[in-house]
């Protein structure tokens, strides 16, 4: 069904969004043109999503269900995990941008399993391929590709949101050639059904920033727990939990780098995450705005489609053009990722470029799902509609991943070091 994603997977191929190769040129071509491979991955993805994911949503929101099916029988099989994993464990070999492309759609058709899948092959294997050792790669990049794992990255806590670095409580001690952590995490994207998670600790408390380490847990380790499974307004059916360390036990050969390179993983983890989770809000939005002019088409007042009244207008045209802004700057950020280079991240340009178009994106998801439900009227109050469950589902785009405030504190302080 994907010939173009069957191409670059099988030849360690990335193919490229842009229509004009950088070579070619002195200056790079404008962003959003999309070459001939890429609106083919752009066209099959989503008429494969439309077609097998978006009859999930419904009972997914309805009952908070999660389909275990969709990651070994649905996506692994189709080459849709492991977008950017190197073809040798089983990934696709997707550059960024052409991983972007993919991403969107599948948080087009079903944005509950789009932020599943963002944990899963961004927070997850993305970060594993970039950072860990052969042997680790060997053990746990081709079981996430082929859907047989389920990934999570665990960071969040209960004392530390926005201050996860320095509020950070979860501590691994060296006990021979076994580390024992403690603590908890919460907020943890598939953390009630995750195989494997990315973990971090705290391995020197008194050197701070500087003495966090990343672990690779899995859900079989002694003293390891999932606490509760928590109840949340959107993103329903994408599973949200609570997760206990009580002197876990977890192998030394599984330190992810070295000790002390936590927060520098974490935070090129961060950037990237940002401009990743950047098209699932940009896909929503995009959702949002077809089914809102959809139904101005179809809903007559007056004696006339609403889509005809310039107020009604009016929203669809601000809906549009947020989409398109903010999604030019987000395939911006996911370019600058792939030319990123080990240690440029969490500061300077790419810092403040990711923060951007996370904080765009999810202002024009807000948007747009707002003005999708205005436009429905009545029946976009309903619960059972699926403008209203993608209205639920915006706001954690504003919370989750860094908050809205905390993105414009990034964009402004390098703003001002620049100015200094």
């Amino acid at each position: 069904m994907l010939p173009a994603l069957r191409r670059a997977a099988s030849s360690g191929r990335a193919t490229t969004l842009l229509s004009a190769s950088r070579a070619s040129s002195s200056s790079p071509p404008p962003f959003g043109v999309l070459s001939g491979d890429a609106l083919e991955l752009q066209a099959a993805s989503r008429a494969y999503f439309m077609a097998e994911l978006n009859p999930l949503l419904a009972r997914m929101d309805d009952e908070d269900w999660w389909p275990e099916h969709v990651w070994p029988e649905l996506l692994g099989p189709q080459g849709y995990l492991g977008l950017t994993v190197p073809a040798e464990y089983g990934g696709a070999g997707l550059d960024f941008l052409s991983a972007g492309v993919i991403g969107e759609q599948l948080s087009y058709a079903n944005h509950c399993l789009g932020i599943s899948h963002a944990a899963h092959d961004n927070l997850c294997a993305n970060n594993i391929a970039l950072n860990g050792t052969p042997a680790q790669k060997e053990a746990y990049l081709p079981g996430l590709c082929d859907g047989s794992l389920v990934g999570a990255l665990g960071m969040s806590e209960p004392g530390a949101g926005s201050d996860a670095l320095g509020s950070m409580a979860t501590t691994a001690t060296r006990c021979g050639d076994v580390y024992k952590l403690n603590g908890t995490k919460i907020w943890i994207t598939n953390g009630p059904v995750a195989d494997v998670l990315l973990v971090y600790a705290k391995t020197a408390p008194e050197l701070g920033n500087r003495g966090i380490s990343a672990f690779l847990v899995e859900r079989g380790f002694e003293g390891f727990s999932v606490a509760q499974k928590l109840d949340k307004m959107g993103f329903r059916g994408s599973p949200l939990g609570e997760l206990v360390f009580e002197d876990c036990v977890v192998p030394a050969a599984n330190l992810l780098g070295a000790e002390g390179q936590g927060a520098s993983i974490m935070m090129s983890g961060l950037d990237l995450e940002r401009a990743w989770v950047s098209v699932g809000a940009t896909g929503v939005a995009q959702r949002a705005l077809d089914l809102a002019l959809e139904y101005s088409q179809e809903r007559r007042q007056f004696g006339a489609p609403i889509c005809s009244f310039q107020l009604i207008q009016a929203k669809l045209a601000n809906m549009y053009t947020a989409i398109e802004s903010s999604r030019l700057m987000v395939l911006k950020a996911l370019d600058a990722c792939q030319a990123m280079e080990a240690g440029q991240a969490g500061r300077g340009d790419i810092h403040k470029l990711c923060a951007g178009a996370f904080l765009a994106s999810a202002e024009a998801c807000t948007l747009c799902t707002s003005e999708a439900v205005q436009i429905w009227g009545g029946m976009g109050f309903m619960r059972n509609t699926e403008v209203n469950r993608l209205f639920r589902s915006a706001k954690a785009g504003e919370i989750a991943g860094g908050s809205v405030e905390i993105r414009k504190l990034i964009i402004a302080g390098e703003l001002l070091k620049k100015g200094t």
